[in-house]
C-alpha cells in the first residue's frame, strides 16, 4: 500500500514525542519501585526520531528495531499497554512477557537485543516483500555502535545487489553504551553505506520537522524505487544506557538537555505541552489499569523440544535405491519447488552451471529462475535472510557450503531464528531449513572436515536431522518441506552424496525402520545381541562393517540403533535395545565431550537406572582433523576402532 502524501505536523510530532517520554519515565519509575525487573533501555532524547519515521510508514510496512526500541514500538503500534505489560512481565505484554524490554513482537514490528543481528533478517523480510510484489518496505533501525558488527555490512551488500526495499535508519547518539564513538569509529558513517552504492540521507532530532520531511521522502524513495536507502539521524541519549549506569560527562549531558526539542517546545508552548502531557498520563494510567487487570505473564507448557520416550513400531527393511543420495535430494527439491511456490533455495554457488559444491542443486536455477539464488560468501547473512523470509511466510532452504562454516552463522541460528516463535509470542511457524554438508574422510583438512552438529543440539525451538545410508533422503525432505514449523538444521554427511542405498544385509541380521516421521533404523541380529551400538549420519556405514566383523571374527552380536532426528531426541528406540543388551557403545564423528552420545547415555540412565551395565564412547581424536589420508583415517572413528572398542566392552580387553 502506498503512503498518502503528508506534511509533517510539528504539534503531532511533539505529542508523540511527549507520550514516548512519559512512558519511558513511567518505566523508570516502576523500576525504582521494584515493579519490573531486568533491563530498561529508554530512548529519552531520541523520541522524535521514532515519531518522525513512525508517521512516515504505512500499515503494511515492517519495522525492525534494536534493544532501544520502545519509542519505535509506540510510534508504530500506539500500544501503551502492550509495552508496559511486556516490560513488567505481564500477560498484557505485546509478547506475553516473554521478551521484555528488548525483544518485542507485534504485527509488523520486531525488536531484538543483539546488535546488528537483525539487519540480515530485515533484508530477508524486504526480499519477501519484493517477491510478493507488495509495495510495502522494511525498515531496520540501528545505532551507531552497530557499525562495529560485520553482519551489518553483509546485509547492506545483499540489499544493494539484490535491490531490496530496505530503509536503514541509523540513530547516531555518539555512544555505544559507555564508549564514545570517537574511540571506535574509523572513517565516516556516510561512507559505509556509499561503499555499497546505497544513497544516504541526513537528519537530526533537533530539526525534527525537517527530519519528518526527510523520513517521508526516504520512505517514498524506497517504496518507488524498490531499492535500499541509508538515513543517518543525529541525536543524543539524555538518560543512561540502561536505568542508571551513566558515566558520561555531566556537563555534556546538561548541554544536550538545554537544547532538547521537547524541553524547548514545553517552554515555548507551556499550555499545549501540559495538555499533551495530561493526555499522555491519562493513556498511561488506563494502560496500567489494563495491565494490572490481566495479571502476570502466564507460564506456557512449551516443552515441545523434548521427545522423551515416544514408543514406535518397526517394519522390516531399510531404504533401497540405485540412485545416488545427491540425486535423491535434488529430485525432492525439484518436486517441492514445483509443488510450493513459497520454497526458495539460497546459498553459495548453487546456481547453474555449478549447482553447489556437491551438485545437489544442479540446473534447478534454470528450471526455477529467481527461486534458486547464489549469494555472497556471507554465512550469517544467508541464514538471517532465510529467517526474514520465513517470518514473512516463505519456506527458505539455506545451503551452507561446508558445515564447518555454521560457526559463522551460529548467532543467526541460536540468538535469532531459534528465538522468534517463542520470543515474539505471535508466530506459530518459522519454516527455515539450513542444510550443512558435514564430516571428513575426503582429505579436506582441519577447517573443512569437522562434525560440529553437537554445538546446535539442545537449542530450544529448533530441530536437528541427520541423513544416513539406510533412510530415504528424498522422503526426509518431502516430509520436512510439508510439515516444518521451526528452524531445522539438516546434517548431510559428505560421503553420502555419492553413495547408493544398498539392499545388502549382513548374514544373520535384519534391517528395520521405525514409524517415526524421521525414522530410526536398526540392524538387529537373529539372536540375542551382546551390545548396542548407537550412531548417526555417515558413521552408520562404519558401524555396519564393524558389526559384520565382530560377528564373523569374534562371535560378538551387536545391534545398531541409528536415529535420523538428533534433536529433539526420542530415546525410546535406544532404550528398548539397551534394556535387552545392557551394554552401549556410542560412536560419533565429532568430539565426544558434551555431545549426542553423552546425552543419550544420560537419558538412558534417567529413564531406566538399572538397564545399563556398561557404556563406552568412541569419537574423533582430540585434535583438528588432518588432511593426509593415513592421519585422517586414524583421527576419525572407523570400523577397526569400533571393533576394538566393542571387544573392550565385552571382554574387558
Amino acid at each position: 500500500m502506498a503512503a498518502p502524501s503528508r506534511t509533517p505536523d510539528q504539534r503531532e510530532l511533539c505529542r508523540q514525542g511527549l507520550l514516548i517520554r512519559a512512558v519511558e519515565r513511567k518505566l523508570l519509575e516502576l523500576f525504582e519501585q521494584g515493579r519490573l525487573s531486568g533491563t530498561v533501555h529508554t530512548c529519552i532524547g531520541q523520541e522524535l526520531s521514532a515519531a518522525a519515521f513512525g508517521a512516515a510508514l504505512s500499515p503494511g510496512d515492517i519495522i525492525v528495531a534494536p534493544h532501544r526500541c520502545h519509542g519505535h514500538f509506540l510510534a508504530r503500534t500506539k500500544d501503551v499497554a502492550g509495552l508496559l505489560g511486556e516490560v513488567m512481565g505481564k500477560a498484557a505484554g505485546a509478547s506475553g512477557g516473554r521478551g521484555g524490554s528488548q525483544h518485542i513482537g507485534s504485527r509488523n514490528f520486531f525488536s531484538s537485543g543483539v546488535q546488528g543481528g537483525m539487519a540480515p533478517v530485515t533484508a530477508g523480510m524486504a526480499l519477501a516483500l519484493k517477491l510478493s510484489k507488495r509495495r510495502d518496505i522494511a525498515m531496520a533501525v540501528i545505532g551507531d555502535g552497530t557499525l562495529g558488527e560485520g553482519v551489518l555490512y553483509e546485509a547492506l551488500n545483499i540489499a544493494s545487489k539484490w535491490e531490496l526495499p530496505l530503509l536503514v535508519v541509523l540513530e547516531n547518539n555518539l555512544y555505544a553504551q559507555s564508549t564514545r564513538q570517537s574511540q571506535t569509529l574509523a572513517g565516516d558513517i556516510p561512507g559505509r553505506a556509499a561503499a555499497f552504492g546505497i544513497p544516504v540521507m541526513l537528519g537530526s532530532t533537533w530539526d525534527y520537522v525537517g527530519l519528518a520531511q526527510g523520513a517521508l521522502e526516504a520512505v517514498r524513495r524506497v517504496r518507488e524505487s524498490g531499492k535500499p536507502l541509508f538515513f543517518i539521524v543525529d541525536t543524543y541519549r539524555l538518560m543512561a544506557h540502561s536505568k542508571g549506569d551513566d558515566d558520561r560527562d555531566p556537563a555534556e549531558v546538561k548541554s544536550y538537555w538545554e537544547k532538547d526539542p521537547l524541553e524547548l517546545f514545553s517552554r515555548a508552548e507551556p499550555k499545549q505541552a501540559q495538555a499533551m502531557m495530561d493526555e499522555a498520563m491519562k493513556r498511561i494510567a488506563e494502560a496500567a489499569d489494563k495491565v494490572e487487570a490481566l495479571g502476570d505473564a502466564v507460564p506456557h507448557d512449551d516443552d515441545e523440544d523434548s521427545s522423551g520416550l515416544a514408543p514406535c513400531h518397526w517394519r522390516p527393511g531399510g531404504f533401497v535405491s540405485e540412485e545416488r543420495c545427491a540425486v535423491l535430494i535434488h529430485e525432492s527439491f525439484r518436486r517441492n519447488l514445483k509443488r510450493d511456490e513459497r520454497i526458495l533455495l539460497i546459498g553459495e554457488d548453487i546456481e547453474a552451471p555449478y549447482g553447489g559444491a556437491f551438485k545437489v542443486t544442479k540446473n534447478l536455477s534454470r528450471e526455477f529462475p529467481g527461486r534458486v539464488r547464489n549469494t555472497p560468501i556471507s554465512e550469517a547473512a544467508i541464514v538471517g535472510l532465510g529467517s526474514g523470509l520465513a517470518v514473512e511466510g516463505f519456506l527458505p532452504v539455506v545451503e551452507i557450503m561446508f558445515g564447518d562454516f555454521l560457526a559463522l552463522a551460529a548467532d543467526q541460528i541460536i540468538n535469532h531464528a531459534a528465538k522468534f516463535r517463542y520470543m515474539y509470542g505471535c508466530r506459530d511457524r518459522l519454516p527455515l531449513v539450513v542444510r550443512a554438508p558435514m564430516g571428513g574422510r575426503r582429505g579436506y583438512g582441519p577447517t573443512h572436515s569437522q562434525s560440529l552438529e553437537k554445538h546446535f543440539l539442545g537449542v530450544p525451538g529448533t530441530m536437528v536431522l541427520a541423513l544416513n545410508g539406510r533412510s530415504d533422503p528424498g522422503a526426509l525432505y518431502d516430509a520436512l518441506l510439508t510439515t516444518i514449523d521451526r528452524p531445522t538444521l539438516v546434517i548431510e554427511n559428505k560421503l553420502l552424496y555419492g553413495a547408493r542405498f544398498s539392499q545388502r544385509v549382513p548374514q544373520g541380521f535384519v534391517w528395520e525402520t521405525s514409524d517415526e516421521r524421521y525414522p530410526t533404523v536398526r540392524l538387529r541380529p537373529a539372536g540375542a545381541a551382546d551390545l548396542t551400538i548407537f550412531c548417526y549420519g555417515g558413521v552408520l556405514g562404519e558401524a555396519e562393517a564393524a558389526v559384520e566383523r565382530l560377528f564373523e571374527e569374534h562371535d560378538i552380536l551387536c545391534e545398531i540403533v541409528c536415529p535420523t532426528q538428533l534433536y529433539p531426541l526420542n530415546v525410546f528406540p535406544l532404550l528398548e535395545s539397551v534394556q535387552s543388551t545392557g551394554r552401549l557403545l556410542v560412536v560419533e564423528e565429532g568430539q565426544a565431550f558434551a555431545a549426542l552420545g553423552s546425552e543419550a547415555v544420560a537419558q538412558i540412565v534417567e529413564a531406566a537406572p538399572n538397564a545399563l551395565r556398561q557404556a563406552g564412547r568412541l569419537s574423533a581424536a582430540r585434535h583438528p582433523i588432518p588432511a593426509a589420508p593415513i592421519l585422517e583415517r586414524e583421527a576419525l572413528p572407523g570400523a577397526g576402532h569400533i571393533v576394538r572398542k566393542a571387544k573392550e566392552l565385552i571382554h574387558g580387553k
